[in-house]
């Protein structure tokens, strides 16, 4: 079960990807849109991360479509909360924080020590996984855009080939 549902997760994204790849943005505006959609989806929103989405695809036409909603396949519920706890104790170490349950005051003040720990983990996390992104994906268009160039680019031996294969 879990397997397919990753297997599941990992085929929204390489099919999202891979429109994406194909668009006529540039590899740049591919990458920037997935790392946009990386940061915000990797930021605590509760959800209202999807409906920024489609307010910046109406502001700027620039924004891959598909690159920015393959980034909510990224981070799909399995890996959310690694990154949350990951963004605690990032914040933790950063703050100088002791752990919140170890915390002698209210619970407005433990509470309080939570939400700065977690929103700068988070912010440094997202800056983090946003910048692999970009990278990563800017990558990946460059490599599939010159494998494609080189696919469709026909040599005088593959159309003679070609009257002699089955159909």
């Amino acid at each position: 079960m879990v397997r397919e549902r990753l297997a599941d997760y990992r085929d929204r994204v390489r099919g999202q990807l891979l429109a994406a790849f194909r668009e006529e943005h540039t590899p740049n505006q591919v990458a920037a849109s997935f790392a946009i959609g990386i940061f915000i989806t990797a930021m605590p929103t509760g959800g209202l991360g999807i409906g920024l989405f489609f307010i910046l695809i109406s502001i700027w036409s620039w924004i891959s479509k598909p690159a920015i909603f393959a980034s909510v396949a990224v981070l799909n519920p399995f890996v959310k909360p690694l990154v949350y706890l990951g963004s605690f104790q990032v914040g933790a170490l950063l703050l100088g924080s002791e752990s919140v349950g170890s915390l002698d005051g209210t619970a407005t003040e433990s509470a309080w020590v939570a939400i700065k720990q977690l929103l700068l983990g988070n912010l440094i996390i997202a800056t983090f996984l946003s910048a692999i992104g970009y990278v990563t994906v800017l990558h990946l268009t460059r490599a599939h855009r010159r494998r494609s160039r080189r696919r469709t680019g026909t040599s005088l031996l593959s159309i003679l080939v070609g009257f002699f294969r089955r159909k």
